[in-house]
């Protein structure tokens, strides 16, 4: 007999990879909507939190408001809408140990294989440790919530003449502890929203601070602190607060896209205008604020308390718009023939994309490959049986998708018993026209989207990036008409744990 058969492999109903904000959420809505079925949540770092745990660079904050980004079901009671990266990690710490979570969580436990089995209608996952070792453990229904860029390694291109370089290098996806910039003279590579976060935070001890960009991005200031939530937080319950709140974010921020995207000349005068009206330079708004693309062809930069700019007024930051030709020992030569002198590079040129923690996926010993898939309602891939993936908003907070896939989730597990079958996978119902996952124009998404999952041409193939159509329908939706009985799947029915459980395939 193979080892496999002969080994007792646990077994549970759900496992949930990734312990970050989704992956949380995720828990959440299991316990509450499925609480016989037995699950943990896998995490590959020794802690909880995702990108709030991970990134660690100075001024780190989310780019949407927290009613938003925060769960529907646990209320942001902190004083500043655009919070900081260590209040969104207690956020998510307090909802894990509030909810149990946290006692199903496992860290340092990576999955790098998941082989699906028809004719046992579960999941057999290749785990590795910390330590280098392996193990496997088996599920009825595989959730990744681990995101799509890969924690391991940032985007880092290869810049002409760095080694010669005299100061020090940084990437702020591995920004390191001991390093110290007081008074030194850094340059920022990137205009991004790390980019943006960056400059105002380090422009506070640094000499100087100079973001380095190719060409503009539309950055747009923001409260960082929302007067009318203060005042609505201050007359209701906190809940009833909240809901409001959340409801009122969530119909600006849509709003607004849908004005950008269907009046953009409009949207780029009302951008230029108020980015004119904070630096007072028309000619320094056109040469580096004013992009070439229309808003939200990429995603717009959102700088709270317009901190970015004022660090621009005072004279302690500026931007460049240039080429590298090449790092010198004293700092960058740029292709105009100006050396920007510096102490300290900072490359925040971007993320590497990574498909649902680059996990290896096999149905009955074939391999998966996903960008021959289509996303089905954002959540599930065709022909792969109990497996979901999370997949947030490119245009608004992260959350409002992510929470609406985890309920989606829950559904069809619902779906599946009360039709008796162990295992479903989507099927269209009728040729699909390709388009890309996510469909900006961001160069780290262009990088690697050729990797992942396709989207369609319509309903309930598309992935369609606004929030009150997929509210509205997602949790409504017919799942007889596109969710199929697996093979082999049709006469298995569904076993619940109820807890952990040693099983022999």
């Amino acid at each position: 007999m193979s080892e496999r058969t002969t080994e007792r492999v646990e077994h549970l109903d759900v496992v949930i990879v990734g312990a970050g904000l989704s992956g949380i959420g995720a828990a959440y809505r299991l316990r509450t909507e499925h609480p016989d079925r037995s699950y943990a949540v896998l995490e590959a770092r020794e802690r909880l939190g995702g990108t709030w745990d991970l990134f660690r660079y100075p001024g780190i904050r989310s780019d949407s408001d927290m009613f938003t980004l925060g769960y529907p079901f646990k209320p942001w009671r902190d004083a500043q809408s655009i919070a900081d990266g260590p209040s969104i990690l207690r956020y998510i710490t307090e909802t894990a140990t509030e909810n149990g979570i946290d006692r199903h969580i496992r860290y340092g436990t990576k999955v790098v294989a998941a082989e699906w089995d028809s004719a046992a209608a579960r999941w057999t996952l290749t785990l590795e440790h910390r330590d280098g070792g392996r193990a496997e453990l088996t599920c009825g229904f595989l959730y990744s919530c681990s995101g799509y860029y890969d924690y391991d390694r940032g985007h880092a291109p290869e810049f002409p003449g760095i080694d010669d370089f005299a100061g020090r290098v940084v990437h702020p996806q591995f920004w390191p502890e001991d390093l110290d910039y007081t008074g030194a003279r850094v340059v920022v590579i990137g205009s991004g929203a790390t980019a943006v976060t960056l400059v105002p935070a380090m422009a506070e001890r640094a000499e100087r601070v100079t973001m380095l960009q190719r060409s503009p991005t539309w950055i747009s200031a923001v409260p960082g602190r929302d007067k009318v939530a203060d005042r609505l937080r201050a007359l209701l319950p906190p809940r009833l607060a909240h809901r409001v709140i959340r409801t009122k974010n969530i119909l600006f921020g849509i709003g607004f896209y849908q004005y950008c995207r269907r009046r953009p000349e409009a949207a780029r005068k009302l951008l230029t205008g108020l980015t004119t009206r904070i630096l007072k330079d028309e000619r320094l708004v056109a040469e580096h604020f004013t992009p070439d693309y229309d808003p939200w062809d990429q995603r717009l930069c959102a700088v709270p308390n317009a901190d970015f700019f004022k660090a621009m007024r005072k004279g302690r930051a500026e931007v460049v718009t240039d080429h590298i030709e090449t790092f010198v020992p004293e700092g960058i030569r740029l292709t105009s023939g100006r050396v920007l002198e510096a102490d300290v590079v900072v490359t925040a040129t971007g993320l590497r994309l990574l498909a649902f923690g680059g996990i290896d996926l096999t149905v009955d010993g074939e391999p998966v490959r996903l960008n021959e898939r289509f996303v089905w309602q954002g959540t599930m891939l065709t022909g792969v049986p109990n497996f979901a993936v999370c997949i947030g908003y490119t245009n608004a907070s992260w959350t409002l998708r992510a929470d609406l896939t985890s309920r989606l989730v829950c559904k069809v597990l619902s779906y599946m018993d009360r039709n008796g079958v162990a295992a479903v996978a989507p099927h269209a119902d009728g040729p699909l026209a390709e388009r890309p996952l996510l469909d900006l124009a961001s160069g780290y998404i262009q990088r690697s989207i050729g990797d992942f999952p396709r989207q369609g041409d319509r309903h309930p193939w598309r992935v369609r990036q606004n929030y009150l159509l997929d509210v509205a329908t997602t949790l409504r939706t017919d799942l007889g008409r596109t969710l199929r009985p697996h093979p082999g799947a049709e006469c298995a029915k569904p076993a619940l744990s109820g807890r952990a459980a040693l099983n022999t395939p």
